[in-house]
């Protein structure tokens, strides 16, 4: 399954290549880097056939998810799960992610209001964390509130691994991109924080508001984008690391992971300036590796095999 900004949502056979129109989003609005951003099937989707997507929409200008219905060869009963998050031409996010416990993961963006990323009032900046009906469930951080962390720039990968942690690669500014360990209730600092608490500025936040720091850090940037934990052994070389594909330095980089998941061992880049600027990655069921280039035009999906 693949979606385009644009509100195309397709199904590539990966066999022989071919696309299948699944879907046009009639209310899809692309502005900047907006417009639909992300989608995941449900993890029973065999049986119930829902599909999730999010996506710029509306003057003004904002965010919401979708919940499908996957049926007669198309997208059918959509069903608002969450709505009118801020969105702009810039900072949009945005990911999903169901996790084990059947709840919903959003990763939003501050929207370029920076500021916004610190209130725990707004959608903007976080991790939101909504029952697949959209419903606030009730062991989150806050009562009544869809947050899960907050104090986030732009996340643009979401993965829960193997080991149970989910992680999140986010798009500092001119500095620090950024692989986060997402944790309940946790600040990610921004924008008082940008990548370690290493400044003196930042100690002082860091210590009073409980930052969690990033497990790495890219500066100069790489615009990091699509993030997967890979947990074949298809390709043993790969096993238990992250992979990375980036959108400016144009590479899928190995994470490795140490037993625990919570430090980075060691990096190896691949496919450097091979196929342009990359923004997915997803792993088959077999263990090969599929990658979604995003260059503007002619894109493509590039199958990683032994």
């Amino acid at each position: 399954w693949i979606t385009e900004r644009t509100g195309k949502v397709s199904r590539v056979n990966p066999q022989n290549g071919t696309v299948s129109l699944v879907y046009q989003v009639p209310d899809v609005m692309t502005n900047g880097e907006g417009g639909l951003l992300g989608m995941t099937l449900h993890s029973q989707f065999d049986t119930n056939h829902w599909v999730y997507l999010v996506y710029n929409y509306g003057t003004p200008y904002k965010e919401k998810v979708v919940r499908f219905t996957y049926s007669g060869g198309t997208l059918t009963a959509p069903m608002v799960i969450l709505d009118h998050i801020p969105a702009a031409s810039i900072h949009n996010g945005s990911r999903l992610l169901i996790t084990s416990d059947q709840k919903l993961l959003v990763s939003t963006g501050d929207a370029g209001n920076a500021e916004n990323a610190q209130d725990q009032n707004s959608l903007s900046g976080k991790i939101l964390r909504v029952n697949l009906d959209g419903s606030i469930p009730a062991d989150n951080p806050i009562p009544g509130n869809k947050l899960w962390s907050f104090g986030h720039r732009n996340p643009q990968g979401l993965v829960v691994a193997s080991n149970g942690k989910i992680y999140s690669s986010e798009h500092g500014p001119n500095n620090d991109d950024e692989i986060n360990i997402i944790i309940k209730g946790r600040n990610y600092g921004w924008p008082a924080v940008e990548g370690y608490c290493n400044e003196n500025g930042e100690k002082n936040f860091c210590a009073v508001n409980n930052v969690a720091e990033p497990i790495t850090i890219w500066t100069p940037t790489i615009a990091s984008a699509g993030l997967i934990h890979y947990k074949s052994d298809y390709m043993p070389q790969w096993k238990n690391s992250l992979l990375l594909v980036s959108l400016k330095a144009s590479k899928l980089t190995q994470l490795r992971l140490n037993t625990t998941g919570d430090q980075v061992t060691g990096t190896r880049d691949y496919f450097v300036n091979e196929f342009g600027r990359l923004r997915a990655i997803c792993q088959s069921p077999e263990g090969k590796v599929y990658l979604a280039s995003s260059n503007g035009n002619n894109d493509k999906i590039i199958e990683i095999t032994k």
